[in-house]
């Protein structure tokens, strides 16, 4: 059975999700404040984390750090700030995903079903990627149908075919393919992702597998 750690200082929340998550036979673990959260992570050793960001004690941001010191079970953030840069903090911390209050609680439980998967795959099998149409052989480095990428889409395509559901930070993006002096150099992204969507998606103007949330990063939706 999947542990999942609930972290909030809100009692409704963690008791929505407490019975949500124990319906769909998640086992639940809820903590009021930050200190507990990390405490209990290293006594309870969870699957799974949904972490507010503000919280009384810690800062959301600083108990993704703490945890990533020594975990990298996944995380998704459940918060009431909708700035972009809560939002990219959070994700470049080390968080998998972002859900904004007010939230629908299907949409969470799909984000929760996506990141477990993604952490429940081998490397064998997630060597061979279904996108759309196209068929995408990670470790021979080829797509079917003939479709042919340069080494940068190739870095830029597996770095998110690699973590299926999850929300890849323009940062992490920027730093990892092209290296720190590219921060500001976003434009990098739009322009390889219209190239990525041209090659891949059924139609690159309505993208359903490339998709990307605005002023945060991109994410390879299965």
């Amino acid at each position: 059975m999947t542990r999942v750690l609930v972290v909030d200082d809100e009692p409704q929340i963690l008791r929505a999700l407490r019975v949500n998550l124990a319906a769909r036979q998640y086992e639940v673990a809820v903590a009021p404040d930050g200190g507990t959260a990390l405490r209990q992570a290293a006594d309870w050793h969870p699957d799974l984390v949904i972490l507010d960001l503000g919280l009384p004690d810690l800062d959301g941001v600083e108990v993704i750090q703490g945890l990533r010191g020594w975990t990298s079970i996944p995380i998704i953030v459940l918060s009431g700030r909708a700035d972009s840069t809560d939002k990219v903090d959070a994700l470049d911390a080390g968080a998998d995903d972002y859900v904004t209050k007010p939230f629908s609680i299907d949409e969470l439980l799909a984000r929760v079903r996506a990141v477990t998967r993604r952490t429940g795959q081998h490397d064998e099998e997630s060597a061979t990627v279904q996108v759309g149409e196209h068929v995408v052989d990670l470790r021979s480095k080829t797509i079917s149908g003939g479709v042919r990428l340069t080494p940068t889409e190739w870095h830029f395509l597996e770095i998110l075919l690699r973590n299926p559901g999850k929300l890849i930070s323009q940062r992490q993006l920027l730093t990892e393919v092209w290296g720190d002096a590219y921060l500001k150099e976003t434009h990098y992204l739009r322009q390889y992702m219209a190239q990525l969507r041209r090659k891949l998606e059924r139609d690159p103007a309505h993208p359903v597998h490339l998709l990307t949330e605005p002023g945060m990063g991109y994410r390879f939706q299965p």
